[in-house]
């Protein structure tokens, strides 16, 4: 794994996700998120990232869901890219925190409109009496927004994981695989590889 000898983990990350966007069919940007509540049971989920720069990695969610409640209550979470047509994958971990209004808003008005309404439409990860009642307020929303922007729910917003360990998993023969582990402490980074 000549190309992880990157001084910069997040510029590494960064090249492995360009190639996975040309090298892996479907939803390059999914990823596992696992968070735990304030009594450590722990649950995982797919989402999609939003963004990655030098702060951290972005997703959205509905607060009142499942994940942002246990994010409110241990801001803690790991997330887990797997590539599986380029064999690889990347393991992320650190503390989260809310992204600003602002990041949110901006985000928001980025998505499809029907997007939009879904996140009004929805009460996420909470029980649903049947799909006809879903669709209804699918389209009380959508009666209510037929014309001009809408509104960020203020039950939606966005986190930013801050990483602290970032963990490169390459596939390799006889499952002698390569893995190169980077610490954040002090505000530098240093790397470790482990056997596989």
């Amino acid at each position: 794994m000549a190309d992880t000898d990157e001084a910069d983990p997040i510029l590494l990350f960064r090249r492995w996700l360009d190639e996975a966007r040309v090298g892996e069919p479907d939803d390059p940007t999914a990823m596992t998120l696992a968070t735990a509540d304030a009594h450590g049971r722990p649950s995982a989920r797919m989402v999609l990232l939003k963004d990655v720069d030098s702060a951290g990695f972005v997703f959205y969610t509905n607060l009142e869901s499942r994940k942002g409640a246990e994010l409110e209550a241990n801001p803690w979470a790991a997330l887990l890219f797997h590539w599986k047509s380029l064999r690889r994958q990347v393991r992320i971990e650190g503390p989260v925190a809310p992204v600003s209004a602002a990041e949110a808003d901006t985000y928001f008005a980025s998505r499809p409109r029907r997007s939009q309404i879904g996140a009004w439409a929805s009460d996420q990860s909470r029980p649903l009496e049947s799909r006809f009642h879903l669709e209804k307020r699918v389209a009380e929303v959508t009666a209510r927004h037929l014309i001009g922007a809408i509104p960020r729910p203020p039950h939606w917003s966005g986190f930013r994981l801050e990483p602290d360990a970032i963990e490169f998993w390459q596939d390799k023969p006889f499952r002698l695989h390569d893995r190169l582990v980077y610490r954040k402490g002090g505000g530098e980074w240093t790397t470790t590889r482990l056997f596989p």
